[in-house]
């Protein structure tokens, strides 16, 4: 019964921990502190040096719960990465991925030898160990500061995150195995990262097909869509590394197709590995913390410090700087991308593997990465935003998204059903509008379902549901949100090339001659652009009316409000049309011009 009593107490102790770090996190948010912090200061707090008085020194236990933690976050990372954000990104972010990764470690590996007095290939271990990012660091803060980055910015810093993990495990692993065996070669070396690239991402791309092919073949009960994937993600995590690919990478790729193809309970996937996510985080923090020994951390704090400090200021920066000079970055972006290099559980996850091998000095790499680790988020995490702001890649934030709710219709995939509670101050309440690719479907109002025209005119309180596709669900958000202020425009730009986005399409019809139906008349020209946009409108956003092409020049507010004229190249198409000559192209473009709108 005495065992039985243990398995019970390490239960509650367990849960105890985890749910102290979920509390923690509304301390962390409150004060605006890294919240990983949090969760590292409660494993510490519970070690054998605090008032916890816990003894723990499983590093097998620790290897295993952190494999699996990272492959969920890495899962759950290209499962929300759209292909399309990352595609003009896509080099940048490979060359920050590994030639960064390497660069960072070579930079830091100097300062390691002598302040820590190790040999240069345990100095480079070092310098491997804490040279990649941590991509749940990156966006968990990002996200818990509120920052809208700007879309290159944040791509890049997205698929850097999460595509050099992978390389960073095999630099650590490649060391290891160096200092052990006490030999290797180039074309070893050479030959083990072509494999576990290839290996990974064919596991990677066959796993995510398979994935995918039996979320829509297989009628799985209803609730068991997301623990299948998500089994199945750590399936192909498991057979690329017995298979001595890499699995981080194959879980990564696997995430980013089946987050890029229509699949069933898409939305439960995404929730479920959310909530999943989150306690991998917590676990392999506090598990993290626990092994963590303050008596020890004395004699590595100032070595420690001293690398930290390099790697920010120097190494990052240097390896940023190199990675992206064949790009078109400016200096803020660069600098902004190269402080965005935080360290999070990844660095003291490989850490842990030079202990579980047994190599000598392993405790010292370990204290150094919690150390580098600490600064890190304390430095850099606290002053994210501050810098984002400073170096102008922070877009002004919209208004929080609002309660989306989205349901599966079965039989197909290619429309769901996506609610939004009425908001009085909305763009959908205040303009009736809603994009050309949806279409409300019913109301609900009082506790009662009222099809669209019952519910006419639509009020403040009622919930709408909307047939959209599922890759579009999103974009609908910012019909929903409360509007924001739009600056006042110059009320003479009409009658230039400028045209102010208040002014309707009747009143621009009239003015350069374009045909637009009767309807579509009374919108304005920023009612034009939210209607036919599949996302939210940005400066140089196009859009066809007719013979001439609307470019968006300035958006307040989230909407535009100033919008240029690329008119016709015929100098008779740049002048005014008479009435005759109107009339006449209404009649021969009448059709196609209703069914463009």
């Amino acid at each position: 019964m005495a065992s039985l009593d243990q398995v019970s107490i390490a239960i509650l102790l367990g849960a105890v921990l985890v749910m102290a770090g979920i509390l923690s996190s509304l301390l962390a948010l409150r004060f605006g502190a890294p919240l990983l912090l949090a969760f590292l200061v409660i494993g510490m707090l519970a070690g054998d040096a605090g008032p916890g008085q816990i003894q723990f020194s499983d590093l097998r236990t620790t290897y295993l719960v952190g494999s699996v933690a990272l492959a969920l976050i890495l899962f759950d990372g290209g499962l929300r990465t759209r292909f399309q954000n990352i595609r003009a990104v896509l080099a940048p972010s490979v060359a920050l991925a590994t030639a960064g990764v390497l660069l960072t470690a070579l930079v830091t590996a100097p300062v390691a030898k002598y302040a820590l007095d190790l040999n240069w290939t345990e100095a480079l271990l070092v310098g491997a160990v804490v040279a990649s990012t941590d991509a749940a660091a990156v966006f968990l803060l990002v996200h818990a500061q509120g920052l809208r980055l700007r879309p290159r910015v944040g791509a890049t810093l997205e698929a850097e995150s999460g595509s050099n993990d992978p390389f960073a495990v095999f630099l650590t692993l490649m060391l290891v195995e160096f200092i052990s065996v006490g030999h290797s070669s180039v074309a070893h070396v050479a030959l083990e990262f072509g494999r576990e690239a290839v290996l990974g991402a064919l596991f990677g791309v066959v796993g995510g097909r398979v994935v995918v092919l039996a979320l829509n073949r297989v009628a799985l009960p209803q609730g068991l869509h997301a623990p299948f994937v998500a089994t199945m993600a750590l399936v192909v995590f498991a057979s690329a590394q017995i298979a001595h690919g890499s699995g981080f990478f194959a879980v990564y790729l696997a995430g980013i197709i089946i987050g890029n193809r229509p699949t069933r309970a898409h939305t439960s996937v995404v929730t479920f590995l959310d909530a999943a996510t989150w306690l991998a985080q917590i676990v392999m923090f506090v598990l993290l913390g626990l092994l963590v020994s303050p008596r020890r951390l004395g004699a590595s704090v100032g070595p420690a410090m001293l690398i930290a400090l390099v790697l920010m200021l120097v190494a990052r920066p240097l390896a940023v700087f190199l990675c992206l000079a064949p790009f078109r970055f400016s200096w803020r972006e660069k600098l902004f991308i190269a402080w965005t290099g935080l360290r999070g559980a990844v660095a003291i996850f490989l850490a842990s593997i030079p202990m579980l091998v047994g190599l000598s000095n392993a405790y010292q790499y370990f204290d150094v990465a919690f150390v580098v680790v600490i600064i890190s988020l304390l430095l850099q995490g606290w002053t994210l935003a501050v810098a984002a702001r400073w170096l102008h890649v922070a877009l002004p934030r919209a208004d929080r998204g609002p309660r989306r709710v989205e349901l599966d219709l079965p039989g197909q995939l290619a429309q769901e059903l996506v609610g939004y509670p009425v908001r009085p101050k909305s763009l959908f309440f205040r303009r009736g509008l809603v994009p050309s690719w949806s279409r409300p479907t019913l109301v609900i109002r009082n506790q009662q379902i009222l099809s669209p025209l019952e519910a006419e005119p639509v009020k403040p309180g009622d919930y709408i549901y909307l047939l959209a596709p599922p890759e579009r669900a999103e974009a609908l958000d910012r019909f929903f949100v409360d509007m924001q202020p739009s600056a006042v425009t110059d009320p003479h730009l009409l009658g230039d090339f400028m045209v102010s986005g208040e002014h309707t399409l009747a009143e621009l019809a009239e003015i350069y001659g374009v045909v637009v139906g009767e309807e579509p008349s009374k919108l304005t020209l920023a009612d034009y652009f939210d209607i036919h946009l599949d996302h939210a409108p940005k400066d140089g956003a196009t859009l066809a009316l007719d013979t001439i092409v609307l470019v968006a020049r300035s958006i307040s507010g989230g909407r535009v409000n100033v919008v240029g004229l690329i008119l016709p190249e015929e100098e008779e198409a740049i002048l005014p049309l008479t009435r005759m000559q109107t009339f006449k192209r209404r009649l021969s473009e009448l059709w196609s011009s209703v069914a463009g709108v």
